[in-house]
């Protein structure tokens, strides 16, 4: 792919901290240009954020050929400037062409080349009118997109900032962490550019005392925003490293819902009924190996166990892993751009029948518990619907691992899969869950060999 772009130098240097956020061992970017285009600004910018706080200087290579950097992501960085170079012969006496197989590699003045790596990418900087500028054309995978991500974060005034990738989730969007000057910051980067939900929610997340992080800058159009750096304190993490604090974390989640399902529902908020529910359970027909058609008796047991009362919002990927501890402050609060209008059960089933980890059933009894004497409502309805939206819930989330493992290519959900149906079988033990449990006899639990078979199938 390619795109061409009008830079500063303060673009240009953008442009390749974004490259080195993503760069990975056997990756090439060659650098094409006249003498002064700004090849060696590029690189130095390129190398000095791979190297973060330990960065070295970054003097050109003309007299030396190369210069190797190390590394802390992982790898060796090269950098060479063939400009001095006579014969290619010369370059496996550098030992460049086997650096091409390993590091990441930087090279100025690549025509000097015999061979081009077949996957190399390629920065060329031209002049342009205004000698302040150049035009540089990026040839990359995705390199539309990443031009616009360095020049959003250019424009934002975040141009300065080291770009490291921060773990996705199930989705399309891509996450970064900018630390510079200005402190840190995330940049969400959602192709599908569907921003608006997700302003909108945390608008009404923070005009409410949640703590949902502050948009520093929006380009809903370009499907791009930066937003305040709630820190690294998962919920998750920091239950990893202090088992001990999860009666009170949770505890804390249980008493943030209350507050939460005490508001009216924005307007915003699409419905999650039982016809979107039982709709939305078809995804365990499609993809679960033998899965049964559960709508109908999806749709019939919210009918009767969940109508009754009114919905309030459910932030819905509501989880250990989108929670952040702040100490006293507000929980903080991400993901949450597919929030809709629920049965008050369906976010508590979410944070304590969590797919990526073993909730003590004693801390979802209590929390449930807390729940209940804190809103007053009836417990042993509640109870049942619980146990419904846990096991449509968890049937659901089946369905969309599979899913992700056969046709997107990513098994690495498919280690959930008996945690996730063990919580199904819990909930399939209310005796209101009773015609969903027979409709589910003969679907075969994910064991080791179901597992593997899905696994040996995975889209690649």
């Amino acid at each position: 792919m390619t795109t061409r772009l009008t830079a500063d130098q303060d673009l240009t240097a953008a442009l390749a901290r974004m490259l080195a956020a993503t760069a990975r061992p056997g990756d090439t970017i060659l650098l094409d240009g006249p003498v002064g285009a700004g090849k060696s600004h590029f690189a130095r910018a390129f190398i000095r954020a791979r190297q973060g706080q330990g960065a070295e200087d970054v003097p050109s290579p003309t007299f030396t050929l190369v210069q190797t950097y190390d590394d802390p992501l992982g790898t060796e960085i090269w950098h060479a400037d063939l400009y001095r170079l006579t014969d290619p012969s010369e370059l496996a006496e550098l030992g460049l062409d086997e650096a091409l197989d390993s590091a990441i590699c930087l090279i100025e003045w690549p025509d000097r080349l015999d061979r081009l790596p077949d996957t190399a990418m390629t920065v060329a900087i031209a002049a342009h009118a205004d000698p302040d500028l150049r035009t540089i054309t990026l040839i990359a995978p995705d390199a539309a997109r990443v031009a616009q991500r360095a020049a959003f974060v250019a424009g934002a005034g975040w141009g300065d900032a080291r770009v490291r990738p921060l773990a996705g989730d199930a989705s399309a969007r891509r996450y970064f962490r900018l630390t510079g000057t200005q402190g840190s910051a995330v940049l969400m980067d959602d192709p599908s550019r569907a921003c608006e939900p997700f302003v909108a929610m945390t608008g009404w997340l923070r005009g409410h005392g949640f703590g949902a992080p502050a948009i520093l800058a929006q380009d809903q159009g370009a499907g791009l925003l930066l937003v305040q750096d709630l820190g690294d304190d998962l919920v998750a993490r920091v239950l990893d490293r202090d088992p001990g604090m999860a009666h009170r974390a949770y505890a804390r989640i249980t008493d943030l819902l209350v507050d939460l399902h005490r508001r009216p529902v924005p307007d915003f908020v699409a419905p999650l009924d039982g016809p979107v529910l039982a709709d939305q359970s078809g995804l365990f027909a499609e993809w679960y190996p033998q899965g049964a058609d559960i709508a109908p008796p999806i749709a019939a047991l919210h009918a009767r166990l969940a109508a009754d009362l009114p919905p309030v919002l459910a932030l819905r990927d509501f989880h250990a892993e989108n929670i952040i501890w702040r100490g006293d402050a507000p929980l903080g609060l991400i993901d949450y751009q597919d929030a809709v209008a629920c049965h008050p059960a369906y976010d508590l089933v979410s944070a304590l029948q969590d797919a990526r980890r073993d909730v003590d059933p004693a801390i979802e009894a209590d929390c449930i518990g807390r729940y209940l004497a804190a809103t007053g409502l009836d417990p042993d309805r509640f109870r049942a619907a619980y146990a419904l939206l846990g096991a449509q819930r968890n049937l659901r989330i089946l369905g969309i691992f599979a899913r992700l493992c056969l046709r997107d290519g990513k098994p690495r959900y498919l280690d959930f899969m008996p945690r996730v149906w063990g919580y199904v079988q819990r909930n399939l033990a209310h005796p209101a869950l009773a015609p969903l449990a027979a409709v589910l006899a003969a679907v075969p639990a994910p064991d080791a060999a179901l597992v593997e078979s899905l696994r040996d199938r995975c889209a690649r």
